[in-house]
This record gives structure tokens, C-alpha cells and sequence, in this order.
């Protein structure tokens, strides 16, 4: 794992609040990365990643789920319409939850979801309250992942799933460039630390869950970054940035560094489904 110390809490929720208004216009209401097989349009390839991870997950009608790292609600409000799943999502951001809820509202789903602002490494829920753990591309924030895997496994039923998108630091940092590489990544993009592959099974593992399927991604999401590199190069975003805010204009100047470090390995992009046993935590 390849930690950053110089990441704050503040600074995330900071970093969301003053930009999600930008990932809506310049990427779309879902903000995670796409999974492409050609090229399709980015709308249709970011789907492709949530019915992907919902497929992998077993969502099933009526499922109740926790959205970790919400975001707009794009995901949660997809798992509502599509399962008639009763969804609630959490986010660091006031903004993105106005914004989700909002969404919700719009698309008819608000007697199914609920969104939150809270910081979900102080949350508490119901034990065995949910049937799904969802999370796409927010580990990557938390300080205190095994904790939240720990706590995670108490939050969900006896054969509950969770289901996890997220960055990874490769697994050979050999390099003192590909280190480089994932610490510049966490630091521009606010990620307290980078877990490896091995990293995220043996957490979820050491939380009493049983991982039954974990998929390498990379190759298939790589074309986000160039997509986004491009477009910051096209429209001269980060003078807006540097205007706006220096750790903005830093967070744009490392879409280059990520898309490198897919490219040579230093990093890669997972996806992780783990099942609770059935029998398991009977408080």
C-alpha cells in the first residue's frame, strides 16, 4: 500500500463540493471511470460499469443497498429504477447530496433512496440492515480501510454482498518511478493511500467475508484518462483552476500521471465482490 500523508479530510469534502458542478458538465451525472469495449459514447460506457458491478453483485428486486461514496446519486438512483431496490447513499459532500436528491426527486425514485452528507468512517448503521455494500471509486478516500471493511461486514446480513470498484497501487513498485507515480496520484486526487489487489482481498477477508470474485479492469477503463487528459488540454480548464484553486489545478495537472501509470502497471483498477456468510455475527 503507498500512503500519503499530506491528504485531509477537509480537503476531500472541499475538493467535491467546489467540483462536482464541473464533473457534471465535463463527464456526466454518473463520475466514475467508463468500461469500454470500443468507442462508445462515455454516458453508455459508464453505465456499462454500474450494470457490470451489478451483475457481479447479484442485485437482486428489492435489495436494500448503502451507496458508499454516493457521489450525484447517478448509481443508487440506477439500482432503484432498475431493482426497485430500496437504496440509501452517502457522501462527504453537502453538495453532491442536494444534487442527488434532487436527481431522485427528477427521476421518481425518492420514496426509494435517501442520500446522506456524512463521513462514512464515523457512520454508524443497524447491524445486518443491508442485503448490498456498493462503493465505486471511493475507498481510495478513506483513511482507515480495514476498519471500514471491518464495520462494512457488521452493516450487512448474513449473505450480504459487497461489491467494490476502486484504483489500485500495482502490485510490483519496484521503481522508484512507478512509487513516484501512486504517491503523485494520491496526492493530486486526494487519496490518503492506494491499496494493492492483494491489499483489498486480505481486508475483506480479515472482516469475516469471502471473496468470490475479483476482475482487473485496467485495460477497459484506461480510455477515461485519455478522454479527460484531452479535454483539459482542449479547453484550458486548469487556467480556470489555478484561478480557482491550486489544489484544483494540480488534481487536472495528474490526469496525465494516472493514465501513465495505468499504461506501465504502477497502477490498475479492480473490482472485488465478497459474500458474509450466512451464518455469521448473530447480534
Amino acid at each position: 500500500m503507498i500512503t500519503c500523508s499530506t491528504v485531509h479530510k477537509e480537503a476531500i469534502r472541499f475538493h467535491y463540493n467546489l467540483s462536482t458542478i464541473f464533473y457534471r458538465l465535463l463527464w456526466g451525472a454518473h463520475i466514475h471511470h467508463g468500461l469500454w469495449v470500443a468507442d462508445e459514447p462515455i454516458a453508455t460506457a459508464q453505465l456499462r460499469l454500474t450494470q457490470r458491478l451489478a451483475e457481479e453483485a447479484g442485485v437482486q428486486t428489492g435489495d436494500r443497498v448503502l451507496d458508499v461514496g454516493c457521489g450525484m446519486g447517478a448509481s443508487t438512483i440506477y439500482l432503484a429504477r432498475q431493482f426497485h431496490c430500496r437504496a440509501s447513499g452517502i457522501t462527504l459532500s453537502a453538495v453532491q447530496a442536494r444534487w442527488a436528491r434532487w436527481s431522485a426527486r427528477w427521476r421518481r425514485v425518492s420514496d426509494r433512496v435517501e442520500f446522506r452528507c456524512h463521513d462514512v468512517e464515523q457512520a454508524a448503521f443497524t447491524p445486518h440492515a443491508f442485503d448490498v455494500l456498493w462503493s465505486i471509486e471511493c475507498t481510495e478516500h478513506l483513511f482507515d480501510k480495514p476498519g471500514f471493511f471491518q464495520k462494512s461486514a457488521h452493516w450487512l446480513r448474513p449473505g450480504g454482498r459487497v461489491a467494490i470498484c476502486a484504483w489500485l497501487a500495482g502490485d510490483d513498485l519496484s521503481s522508484a518511478t512507478a512509487r513516484q507515480q501512486v504517491a503523485d496520484v494520491c496526492e493530486g486526487f486526494f487519496c490518503p493511500s492506494l491499496g494493492t489487489c492483494s491489499d483489498y482481498i486480505g481486508w475483506l477477508r480479515s472482516s469475516g467475508l469471502e471473496v468470490t470474485a475479483s476482475h482487473d479492469w485496467t485495460d477497459s477503463v484506461m480510455r477515461t484518462w485519455e478522454i479527460c487528459h484531452n479535454r483539459v488540454r482542449r479547453t484550458g480548464m486548469r487556467h480556470l483552476a489555478r484561478w480557482l484553486d491550486a489544489d484544483t489545478a494540480t488534481f487536472l495537472d495528474r490526469f496525465e500521471t494516472i493514465l501513465a501509470a495505468y499504461q506501465n502497471g504502477a497502477m490498475r483498477y479492480g473490482c472485488f465482490i465478497a459474500q458474509k456468510p450466512a451464518a455469521a455475527d448473530p447480534d
